[in-house]
């Protein structure tokens, strides 16, 4: 079960190294590449707002969809001095519920990962599909691959922030990566210890290209990173992109 309530406060401070920008960038290059110039765009998962916020700036309507309410007030007030301000819908992937069309979906920062159940990715992937423009649609996501989990079973890692304290685990079990984030706040003199467990599912890149076929997506590609590079293996992250062709 993946939970925000204590983490969300602090998650744009645990993730500052990002590079936010540098993504998109690459999204405008993508969208070239594949010679569309979307209006309104999902970003599915999208969390505290941040890739919402820069979309936003950059000139595209903007639909954040996220399935924490607490990742969604943060991206709320993140996205105040945006005009126009994006929507936000508090909806899990696998039920995701639209007014119309989008013409891209972005799901980023391994968002997809997170849906553990691949039954419920299927129907996420399915419900992307149907909310995309007809014979135009993009969608793109990356997910963390096999080669990354299996570099860091087992692996601790530290962040210190001003009166926050993080140490959180990462241990890969049957196919299922579970992050132990103990979250320590300071307040006067005292300290207050909170805990939150995440868990990610290991997907193939075969296992997902067949998931997006079977959701009727077509023209499936992947790339190594953000400069188009074919998958060679051994990458920490891959991008895939899908259109719906209906």
């Amino acid at each position: 079960m993946n939970s925000y309530q204590t983490l969300s406060a602090y998650y744009d401070r645990f993730t500052d190294d990002v590079g936010y920008e540098r993504w998109a960038d690459f999204f405008g290059r993508l969208f070239q590449r594949e010679n569309i110039e979307p209006k309104l765009v999902l970003d599915l998962a999208c969390g505290t707002g941040t890739m919402t916020q820069l979309l936003a700036q950059r000139g595209y309507e903007i639909i954040g969809v996220d399935a924490s309410a607490d990742m969604l007030m943060q991206a709320m007030q993140n996205t105040m001095d945006c005009e126009p301000r994006p929507l936000f819908l508090n909806q899990r992937m696998e039920t995701l519920d639209l007014y119309g069309t989008v013409d891209v979906c972005l799901c980023c920062l391994d968002s997809v990962n997170y849906v553990t159940d691949p039954l419920e990715l299927q129907q996420a992937f399915e419900r992307v599909h149907l909310f995309l423009e007809p014979k135009t649609g993009l969608f793109v996501f990356d997910i963390n691959t096999p080669e990354k989990f299996a570099r860091i079973d087992g692996n601790s890692y530290v962040r210190e922030e001003e009166n926050v304290f993080c140490v959180w685990q990462a241990a890969v079990e049957d196919a299922l990566c579970a992050y132990q984030f103990d979250i320590f706040e300071r307040s006067g003199e005292a300290w207050t210890r909170a805990q939150e467990i995440h868990e990610e599912r290991v997907y193939s890149i075969e296992q997902l290209a067949g998931m997006l076929r079977q959701a009727g997506f077509s023209e499936i590609k992947t790339y190594g990173d953000q400069s188009f590079s074919p998958v060679r293996g051994g990458e920490d992250r891959v991008y895939f992109t899908a259109r719906k062709r209906d």
